[in-house]
């Protein structure tokens, strides 16, 4: 009896053996014979323009736009149609069909008050010079818009916020002694801070040259037309942005002669929106019309062949 229980256990053991070995066998067979995942490509979306090309960013909605776009758009944003800011050069070559000549480029800053502030003013001027590639914060140009021919001159707020100076006022006299020698229509866009501070009192003179050629013009019945951009202000909104025939603005444009802050701290009153936009001055009859900028070509050519008693070849 003790050799059957002998064998009996000796026989289990060599069967758990075998059933060992063998679920060892599968278990390998089946471990090598397991299906491998391969390594999946992660397929990227395909790069939208504006992570390729050079953009820019919205400065209402914080949308990226590319500069091509831009320019096709007359930078404005197609998202929210946030009118963005151009520059005084583009803003002419996009006006004028055709350009037929520059003035005052001969003109050329000085420093007769050794004016230092942070830094020496000529090495403020230099920095201006290279970040915006003008020699002066006001352009002008003359040529066809259309079949008028007409003189045309655009303040470039990157320009040491547009402030207006000597060489400033100079230009814009001969652009507007050019009108009147030629009776060509004088069309201005204005954005500016207002008057040079590091030209003290030379450059609040400009406010009264810039007048008194104005003047002239009106008495010689030479239309002039202002476009008020963003922003406007300070000595440029006391002087020529102010004393146009006609007076356009573009959408939501901020139009002033003091800050909304400065104006804050004195009455000691918060000013809530829309106070200094173009849609509050056109209410308050400062500004004959708010413009959008795809229709400000077509405005401002219709309004001048009407001053000049000239066929409007657009009609």
């Amino acid at each position: 009896m003790a050799n059957n229980m002998t064998d009996t256990i000796t026989t289990s053991q060599n069967n758990n053996a075998t059933t060992d070995n063998d679920n060892s066998n599968v278990a390998g067979h089946s471990w090598f014979n397991r299906p491998v995942p391969g390594v999946k490509q992660q397929l990227s979306a395909p790069l939208t323009a504006v992570e390729t090309e050079p953009s820019t960013e919205c400065s209402s909605c914080h949308s990226m736009i590319t500069n091509t776009a831009l320019i096709f758009n007359c930078y404005v944003c197609p998202h929210c149609d946030h009118h963005l800011p151009m520059s005084a050069r583009e803003r002419l070559q996009w006006l004028l069909e055709q350009v037929d000549g520059e003035l005052g480029q001969e003109f050329v800053a000085k420093d007769p008050l050794r004016f230092v502030d942070s830094k020496p003013y000529p090495e403020r001027m230099k920095e201006a010079q290279t970040k915006t590639g003008e020699s002066e914060a006001l352009i002008v140009m003359y040529g066809k818009l259309r079949n008028l021919d007409i003189v045309a001159c655009a303040f470039d707020f990157r320009f040491m916020g547009g402030s207006m100076g000597s060489v400033v006022g100079d230009r814009f006299v001969q652009a507007a002694e050019k009108a009147l020698a030629e009776r060509k229509p004088l069309v201005c866009f204005a954005a500016s801070g207002g008057a040079r501070m590091q030209e003290g009192l030379l450059s609040l003179m400009q406010m009264a040259r810039t007048a008194a050629a104005i003047e002239r013009l009106r008495i010689a019945g030479v239309p002039y037309i202002v476009v008020l951009t963003n922003p406007v202000y300070g000595g440029v909104t006391a002087s020529l942005a102010m004393l146009g025939d006609i007076h356009l603005a573009e959408p939501k444009a901020m139009i002033g002669f003091a800050g909304k802050r400065v104006i804050e701290q004195t009455v000691r009153e918060t000013l809530e929106e829309p106070f200094q936009r173009a849609e509050f001055l056109l209410e308050h009859g400062v500004v004959d019309e708010v413009v959008h900028r795809h229709q400000l070509i077509d405005t401002i050519y219709r309004l001048l062949a009407k001053l000049c008693s000239q066929p409007n070849v657009s009609a």
